[in-house]
């Protein structure tokens, strides 16, 4: 494996093209977090993924790899500044699992 970082792979705009027609009925689970990180998962429609270009697939797993945050993005996925995808959901491939650093406590 190469020590250079590779960058995201942006989609043409064809591919966004595709793409737009699923954006409206991506659904956005609630937040949930540990000591550590704030969670969510983001559930795509499920023909979504059969528009997504096949190099945004892990070809060992058939699940999207991880991917960056401009790639996330340019699939419609919204979020606020900070959340990174970190996990598909293996036996739910349309699943996506986000985690940030959970903010600090505001002192009352």
């Amino acid at each position: 494996m190469s020590a250079k970082s590779v960058g995201p792979r942006l989609l043409t705009v064809a591919e966004q093209g595709r793409l737009t027609e699923f954006q409206d009925h991506i659904h956005y689970s609630v937040r949930y977090s540990d000591d550590l990180f704030e969670y969510r998962h983001v559930i795509l429609p499920k023909n979504m993924l059969k528009v997504i270009p096949k190099d945004y697939f892990n070809t060992a797993t058939g699940t999207l790899r991880i991917l960056q945050e401009e790639e996330w993005r340019g699939l419609g996925i919204t979020q606020s500044l900070g959340w990174e995808h970190y996990e598909t959901h293996a036996p739910e491939p349309h699943i996506l699992l986000f985690k940030r650093p959970r903010p600090l406590d505001k002192p009352e």
